[in-house]
């Protein structure tokens, strides 16, 4: 099959290879590539697509893919890249006569624009004849000059590789910029950043069709990346003033509804509806494609669920104001307890199982203290697979998007993970809000332990 090369954007290098992966399930394209040959320090990654138009289908949707490129040679030197690309004259006199531009980038270092001039003369060899169009040309050829991490800023080391090609896709990340939590109308203090939100839709493999729910909706980041890409969407939160738009930072513009209408969205966001996620009214069976969202777990809001903390009903619950009961005031917030972040994903976990189809997608935010960390504390299930794991670090701690997919359905027997396992290990995000604010300071018996 033809080589391509795949063009990441220097950003969240951990997520990269699986965004990628879900995006060839998502566009129905075979790829082939030597997993072993990928490294998060290089943004190019060599494969094989049957052609140039599945490989631009593959990447249209991509938003930490910035391109995809027809491979046409590569080599330490300019004379090793030359070498390869005089081997197939027959595909660079295909574009003789068409308009034609050259874009020359450096990757860990920046080339003035009479180095990139001097790259360019280096082709001239390949005889074209067409007119040079900055904009809107037929074809795009692409020159990157990938270094070796240096410390010496004005290093005059030599390239470790040459990559040339002609540009046939691109990804789609000019909409970081059209979901910038900044423009919103609405915005909460737990907002996710558009660009993650826009890659945990394609985790999820949101798509015309599907249904996706969000059971700690906030303020909707996820129902708007994911219908932006066709899905239906709904979510759900125990604080109804988060949806509503009394609890964020602009306030008074009707909540996640503001957003909606801001993006066009309206016929695709179902509904937002006030709960408790553990006292859910959904009725039994498999109902979501995909479940995406970010559990509290305490940096900005802590998780909570309704209950007391003596299990009682203070008399002021059941007082009358006002002619209505004060349960039914339209500022009124149920009572809740803490809800520790080991018990939330164990039962975001168990819901996954019991509501998602099979095949369905769990993409969700697991934070973590950074050196406690180990590969096994990634929660299980026996209905869920994991398909991915990437860190966002935030220095002694980061968290981890979680892609899980359902395997299987599930039966009478029992599938909850036992308590012996679940007690067998203390996993790096057990009592994370308290580790959080007390900086990170390990129980002295722990630390002797160790």
């Amino acid at each position: 099959m033809p080589k391509f090369f795949v063009h990441f954007a220097n950003s969240h290098e951990d997520f990269q290879l699986a965004e990628l992966e879900a995006l060839t399930l998502l566009e129905d394209v075979v790829v082939e590539y030597d997993r072993e040959s990928y490294t998060s320090k290089s943004p190019f990654l060599l494969v094989e697509i049957e052609s140039a138009s599945q490989a631009a289908k593959l990447v249209r949707r991509g938003i930490l893919v910035r391109s995809i490129v027809e491979y046409w040679g590569s080599g330490s030197t300019y004379d090793e890249l030359f070498t390869e690309v005089r081997q197939q004259p027959e595909r660079w006199l295909e574009y003789k006569s068409c308009s034609f531009k050259f874009t020359v980038e450096a990757f860990r270092k920046s080339l003035s624009q009479k180095e990139k001039i001097s790259r360019i003369e280096l082709f001239s060899f390949m005889g074209f004849e067409g007119p040079i169009l900055m904009k809107n040309p037929s074809e795009e050829f692409f020159v990157c000059e990938e270094y070796d991490e240096s410390h010496e800023p004005f290093s005059f080391e030599a390239p470790k590789q040459i990559w040339f090609g002609r540009i046939v896709g691109r990804g789609s990340r000019e909409l970081i910029d059209r979901f910038d939590v900044k423009k919103r109308k609405y915005l909460g203090n737990t907002t996710m950043d558009a660009e993650l939100s826009l890659v945990m839709a394609n985790q999820a493999l949101a798509r015309p069709g599907t249904l996706v729910y969000d059971p700690f909706v906030g303020t909707g980041s996820f129902l708007m990346t994911c219908s932006h890409f066709g899905a239906s969407s709904m979510g759900s939160d125990i604080d109804g003033r988060q949806i509503r738009g009394t609890a964020g930072f602009r306030r008074d513009v009707d909540g996640i509804n503001a957003n909606l209408a801001q993006y066009q969205l309206q016929d695709l966001v179902l509904d937002m509806v006030v709960f408790d996620v553990c006292r859910n009214p959904w009725r039994d069976g498999m109902l979501f494609d995909a479940i995406v969202t970010d559990p509290p777990y305490g940096v900005r809001a802590g998780a909570r669920r309704l209950g007391r903390k003596n299990g009682t009903i203070p008399e002021y619950s059941l007082k009358i104001i006002d002619g209505k009961e004060s349960y039914k005031q339209s500022d009124y917030y149920p009572p809740t307890v803490p809800y520790e972040m080991s018990d939330v994903i164990s039962d975001l976990l168990e819901f996954a199982a019991d509501k998602l189809v099979v095949g369905g997608r769990l993409v969700y935010w697991l934070p973590i203290v950074a050196d406690e960390y180990e590969p096994e504390h990634v929660p299980v299930h026996p209905l869920l697979r994991l398909v991915a794991n990437s860190e966002q670090p935030f220095g002694n701690w980061s968290r981890r998007l979680i892609t899980m997919e359902k395997v299987t359905f599930p039966n009478d027997s029992e599938h909850q993970i036992s308590e012996q396992e679940s007690l067998a290990r203390d996993p790096a995000h057990k009592n994370f809000r308290d580790k959080y604010f007390s900086k990170f300071k390990r129980d002295p018996e722990v630390r002797n332990k160790n």
